[in-house]
């Protein structure tokens, strides 16, 4: 057994929330959230920014940290063990373009209940509830879209 930890983000942008959709040699498809690998050297913060930045091409930042999701998968005979840790981010704009390389062929910001029910995982529908459910309350409370850009 190998473990893993990942990081990634729940993007939104006025209210719509930014997915990836993965197709990889039919073994693969669906819609997802952007996250990756923790590098060496690098907080999951900055991990989480880059791997937004990589595979949407979205400029974002973090607002707050939402959550860890644990999953496990087999990858040649061996069980991987994965804990993803998530951040609510904001993005700039719509801007979004899907990495290629990474097999992922369409992006785009969708309303909650169409992202919910888009979602391949759910474990990452469980995210997205918590990130949109914290998101619903700074924005009651006029916090979300009001702080200086850095």
């Amino acid at each position: 057994m190998t473990e893993a930890t990942s990081c990634g983000g729940v993007v939104i942008y006025r209210g719509k929330i930014l997915l990836l959709y993965k197709s990889y040699k039919n073994r693969y498809d669906g819609w997802v959230l952007p996250k990756g690998t923790v590098e060496k050297g690098e907080t999951h913060e900055q991990t989480a920014l880059r791997e937004v930045k990589e595979e949407t091409d979205a400029n974002a930042r973090i607002i707050k940290y939402v959550g860890k999701s644990e999953y496990s998968f087999y990858s040649f005979h061996e069980q991987i063990v994965k804990s993803v840790h998530w951040y609510l981010m904001e993005a700039e704009g719509y801007h979004s373009k899907p990495q290629k390389e990474e097999f992922f062929v369409d992006s785009g910001y969708y309303k909650y209940h169409e992202a919910y029910h888009l979602l391949k995982f759910p474990n990452e529908k469980e995210i997205l509830k918590e990130a949109y459910e914290e998101y619903k309350k700074l924005k009651s409370k006029n916090q979300w879209g009001i702080r200086q850009r850095r």
